[in-house]
């Protein structure tokens, strides 16, 4: 049966916890070098309108390292820029492909291609949703804290496609979730509502950064314009700027919390240098883990 992960919803606390397993697994089976050969023949679509490095490398690498192909196709260089239907490329790529991973602006034209492909469909980050990083992530803590249970996980910053899929994972992994941002730059209210209905996590939001980060076991944060927003950048840096997450924010964290940030970081606005270099950031490792996180999730859906 196929399955999809369009967002976090679409997967258990079981299923998370599985790939989270398998994805450490694997992480330690390629360190040793023997890695698994499963996907011979196999290959795998990336279907990109967004410019990426880290998802578009590690979704290439775990391919590979997993025996299949990876095939990247930048969107504009398809029928698609002439207005081909999306159930039309869908079925197509569907007889090519054994999956699919697509990375584009709508979150809708990611869910009609889901619709209409025989095969899984991944979201590599629209958006509204970036579920595969967040699932990276959760992998990191779990790495560095051994769990994810009754921590304290807080986000500094924009109300972003990140931000939701923490949310997402919030309220599926049940997670104390703190949420710090600018009044007019808060999560989008519906995914809010859907998360706290769900009953499972506990969610906060403010708009004040100084309580979010107080006794945080996690720190986390992203830019503060993402992609398509660069109109809005200098504005943003503005309003932002108290969100910064320096050494003074963070000293307000426990002493042993560890900092995420999925890049690429704008070094000085949205994280100081210090902070990013500094003992408590697990970045790099947080960047490594997508390539294994993303060869348990190909392993999970591609039959």
């Amino acid at each position: 049966m196929k399955k999809d992960i369009l967002t976090i919803w679409d997967l258990t606390k079981d299923d998370v916890d599985r790939l989270i397993k398998r994805a450490i697994q694997l992480k330690t089976l390629q360190k040793q070098g023997m890695g698994e050969k499963l996907f011979s023949g196999k290959a795998l679509g990336l279907l990109f309108e967004k410019h990426s490095t880290r998802t578009r490398l590690s979704f290439e690498a775990a391919m590979i390292q997993l025996g299949g192909t990876p095939i990247y196709i930048s969107a504009e260089t398809t029928q698609m820029a002439r207005h081909e239907p999306v159930r039309d490329t869908a079925r197509v790529l569907s007889a090519y492909l054994d999956a699919l991973a697509i990375r584009t602006y709508s979150q809708a034209l990611l869910e009609e291609f889901a619709k209409h492909c025989t095969i899984p469909v991944i979201n590599a980050l629209t958006d509204l949703y970036h579920p595969c990083q967040v699932l990276s992530d959760v992998m990191t803590i779990v790495e560095n804290k051994g769990h994810y249970e009754n921590l304290k996980i807080a986000w500094i910053g924009d109300g972003n496609n990140m931000a939701h899929s923490w949310i997402n994972a919030s309220a599926v992994l049940g997670l104390k979730l703190v949420l710090a941002c600018p009044e007019n730059y808060l999560p989008r209210p519906e995914i809010l509502k859907k998360a706290t209905e769900h009953g499972c996590g506990e969610i906060v939001v403010t708009t004040d950064p100084a309580p979010a980060i107080s006794d945080a076991d996690v720190v986390n944060t992203d830019v503060w314009a993402s992609m398509g927003m660069e109109k809005e950048a200098k504005e943003r840096k503005k309003v932002f700027f108290p969100y910064q997450l320096n050494q003074s924010l963070l000293g307000k964290a426990k002493k042993d919390a560890i900092v995420l940030h999925c890049l690429p970081a704008h070094r000085g606005e949205e994280i100081t240098d210090e902070v990013l270099e500094g003992f408590q950031s697990v970045v790099w490792d947080q960047a490594e883990n997508k390539l294994h996180m993303h060869k348990a999730i190909l392993e999970a859906l591609v039959q």
